[in-house]
């Protein structure tokens, strides 16, 4: 008979710890899923009309709020451009929930399909393939254009979604996650807001604090199991990523569609004080946990700051 000794069972058991934990997180967020779900076109009155008078988005969250330029809008102007800023974060967040759905795909390809890791990736495409139907409905339903984010940014994503490691991948999804989040909770309760926009807002909170969950646990045990040089290369490609992002998070053709100079509108938005206070704000919560970890460190964290989202 084959005896183990006690130092290899210790690391046996250590190995199989984040193993069992991994487990038992996907288990209660299964159970979480099972109890709290929507299905966006039978829980939304998609046919009730919109009301006069009331916002796609919080003011407060509208790009040129407080700058010179907003104080000479009128009242109609700047909510014109509140709705076509609220189908240009939609249209963002579809391309991105389209790249986080590849990068869950990617992380379960080798995975024991039986486990509750996999099951839960598997749900959470499910949600994600109902908010980006729901999202580019809300555009529609809106009137306002689509805002594909620029080429050069479509493409980009494309190679960091193919070279991404897995934890870049689970920091990804985070970036792309918890700032539209924060925007997200000051939206649905906001009476202000079109009920459609808050109905939509409210079904993508409560199920995107499940996915953050996923994420960060996943994250948090990438970033002590994974070889060194790919903790480097996740600093530094979750770096880029939140460049890339807060570059593409205002499209500036919605100035144009509301018939604002589009160059003056970008100078005043890069300007703004307030503008920077909401993103850092927005991320605060996400750089915490990434500092927390270990993620912003050396030319990662130099990204950050550029990206205006860490100060």
């Amino acid at each position: 008979m084959t005896t183990v000794s006690e130092p290899d069972l210790r690391l046996l058991r250590d190995a199989l710890g984040p193993l069992r934990d991994r487990e038992q997180v996907a288990a209660r967020l299964l159970e979480s899923s099972a109890k709290h779900s929507f299905d966006p076109e039978t829980e939304l009155d998609w046919e009730a009309p919109f009301e006069n008078g009331k916002w796609f988005w919080p003011p407060e969250l509208v790009s040129l709020y407080d700058t010179p330029m907003w104080r000479r809008m009128s009242e109609e102007q700047r909510m014109d451009l509140a709705r076509h800023e609220a189908a240009s974060l939609a249209s963002l967040g579809i391309w991105f929930e389209i790249i986080l759905m590849q990068l869950l795909v990617r992380h379960i390809y080798d995975k024991s399909v039986t486990s509750n890791h996999v099951r839960y990736a598997l749900t959470e495409i499910a949600d994600e393939c109902r908010h980006s139907m729901m999202f580019a409905r809300l555009i529609q339903k809106g009137g306002a254009p689509a805002y594909p984010v620029p080429r050069l940014y479509h493409n980009l994503a494309r190679v960091l979604k193919t070279v991404s490691t897995t934890p870049g991948s689970f920091a990804a999804t985070l970036l792309g996650e918890e700032i539209l989040d924060w925007m997200q909770r000051l939206t649905f309760p906001d009476e202000r807001v079109q009920p459609l926009v808050r109905g939509v807002t409210r079904i993508h909170v409560v199920e995107e604090a499940r996915h953050v969950r996923y994420a960060r646990e996943e994250l948090r045990r990438q970033m002590v199991t994974a070889p060194r040089w790919e903790q480097e290369f996740t600093r530094i490609s979750c770096g880029e990523a939140a460049r890339v992002f807060s570059v593409c998070f205002v499209n500036p053709q919605v100035f144009e569609n509301v018939g604002l100079d589009r160059r003056e509108a970008v100078a005043q938005v890069r300007a703004s004080g307030h503008r920077r206070e909401v993103m850092q704000t927005g991320a605060k919560r996400l750089t915490d946990f990434l500092d927390d970890i270990g993620v912003l460190r050396g030319p990662g964290r130099r990204l950050w700051k550029s990206s205006g989202l860490l100060a």
